[in-house]
Parts: structure tokens; sequence; C-alpha cells
């Protein structure tokens, strides 16, 4: 019985933020000079935080291009461009397209995404209050996950 992908998966992002971590403190412990340590230390934190971003892009955009293929939209391959993903959540919320310039402003951004995502949820045949989660800051992270992987 082997180990499942999904577990094989974690250990293998594990291993590589760890290597990101250690690198820059192992390449600096070849310098004589101190003050190469924390341009080190500093750049292992970057490329931890860039580790993460791409991790919750990847999250995001296979979480929007689920939900996409369940509602029947259109171009659910949208949801790896920037840009185009916004127009894609536009497109299975079923609000018009000007509302992309809505989503440019501050402030009105938040609204509008909030009803947004209301409209995301209602078409997975979800209540629409998951949409009002996406601005709690912990829960907002499983939104997108549960509208896409439910049933």
């Amino acid at each position: 019985m082997g180990v499942p992908r999904s577990v094989a998966s974690w250990v293998r992002v594990g291993s590589m933020s760890a290597c990101a971590l250690l690198l820059p403190a192992i390449g600096s412990a070849q310098d004589d000079q101190p003050s190469a340590l924390p341009f080190a230390i500093g750049a292992g934190i970057i490329m931890v935080c860039v580790v993460f971003m791409l991790l919750f892009y990847v999250y995001f955009a296979l979480a929007l291009q689920t939900i996409a293929n369940k509602t029947n939209t259109e171009n659910a391959w949208f949801a790896w461009i920037p840009i185009l993903n916004a127009i894609l959540i536009l497109n299975v919320a079923r609000k018009p397209l000007w509302w992309l310039i809505l989503l440019l402003i501050p402030v009105v951004n938040i609204v509008v995404a909030i009803i947004v995502w209301m409209g995301v949820a209602e078409a997975r045949n979800k209540p629409n209050w998951w949409g009002i989660l996406t601005i709690v800051p912990l829960v907002g992270i499983i939104v997108p996950g549960y509208l896409a992987w439910s049933d």
C-alpha cells in the first residue's frame, strides 16, 4: 500500500519550503562578513512568501476553474489568467461585465466582491451567505474551495 498522492504532495511542498529557508542561510555561512546573514534571512523569508503566494494562486485558480466547470460557464481556463479570472467570476455569478470597473475602485470593490461571491454561491446552489464569509479573514480562504469541491 503506497502513500496517498495528497500526502506525498504536501511532503514535497514542505521540503521545497524548507530548502527555500535554508539555502540562503547555508550560502551566507561561507561568507566571513556578518553583514550577509540578515540579507540571507530576508531572502529566505521572501522566498517562502513567494512559494505560499504561488500555492494560493494555484489553489484559487483550480477552485475557480472547478466552479466554472460545475456551473457550465464557458472559458473555465480564464481562471489561470489575471483580470480574465475576474471576468470569469462575474460570468459565473451572472453579473454584468461592467462590474469589473467597480472591482477596481477602492472600498466599492469590497461590497461588489461580496455581492459577486454571493452570486457564485447561488450558482452552486449554496446559501448566499457563503459570499459574505469571504470578508472573514481565514474563512475567506476556505470559501472558494468549499464552493468548488462540495456536492
